[in-house]
């Protein structure tokens, strides 16, 4: 029995908050690439990887955050590269959505093990495996204590999952668009390539458009910048660094209007 349904929004926060700490943001969208679920593995998914990721979110969870994640596919197929080998993009990109709903069902798992309500939402439908996505129901599901995993992507090829994040934020009235990679950060080069390159701690989004950073793709941008919802890069293989972030901690970057 959910105990928390008929309880004010705030009053739901304040029961699960455990700790000392505050958080600087009430509710979140975290995307989530596909190739972090593969740990040190070159394909697929690494269950202690996803267990990690778990962990961190239960925590930030216990804060009372208001938690939706993007997952990519990333790890198992990307639709531009398999299109490049020569199959039809289209097809190729629904395959890269359908391998998205692979990874967001393996992180529900894991969070449900965690003892965490979790609700899967898919822009495509296929009801024996995960709601459709509405936004006012996810909202619901946000306020209910819920953490909702997104996957699918747009539910239409040629869009990436960066655009579905920064689109699902927007839609569900999220503060603030959380990208986790594998680096701490954005990068004047690569930084495995070019060991000299320096992380950039504040950018604006026409600085990572006019500079063609490799933040996300243009039109993810876009669309946060229409919307003035800001964006942090961040390590997710970092423990503790999702609750780092979302507490206000000056880790990654972030990307924004600029003064």
């Amino acid at each position: 029995m959910d105990t928390t349904s008929d309880m004010p929004q705030e009053a739901v926060a304040a029961s699960r908050a455990t700790g000392t700490r505050t958080p600087k943001y009430r509710r979140v969208v975290l995307k989530i690439s596909g190739e972090a679920l593969m740990g040190s593995r070159g394909y697929g998914i690494d269950t202690g990887t996803v267990y990690q990721i778990a962990e961190q979110l239960r925590d930030v969870h216990a804060l009372g955050v208001e938690l939706a994640v993007v997952v990519g596919g990333g790890n198992i197929i990307r639709g531009v590269e398999i299109s490049s080998q020569g199959l039809d993009r289209v097809a190729g990109d629904y395959m890269g959505m359908l391998a998205t709903v692979i990874n967001a069902l393996a992180l529900r798992d894991a969070l449900e093990q965690s003892g965490l309500q979790c609700r899967v939402q898919t822009a495509i439908a296929m009801q024996q495996v995960a709601e459709p996505f509405i936004p006012r129901r996810a909202i619901r599901h946000l306020e209910k204590g819920r953490i909702v995993i997104l996957s699918a992507g747009t539910g239409n090829p040629f869009f990436s999952t960066d655009t579905t994040a920064a689109l699902r934020a927007a839609e569900i009235g999220a503060e603030i668009l959380l990208k986790a990679t594998k680096v701490d950060g954005i990068y004047t080069a690569d930084p495995v390539k070019n060991p000299g390159a320096e992380r950039l701690h504040h950018l604006s989004y026409l600085d990572v458009l006019n500079r063609g950073l490799q933040v996300m793709d243009a039109t993810a941008l876009t669309l946060c910048m229409d919307n003035a919802m800001p964006i942090i890069v961040f390590d997710l293989l970092t423990r503790g660094n999702i609750e780092r972030v979302i507490c206000g901690e000056d880790i990654g970057t972030r990307v924004d209007a600029g003064e």
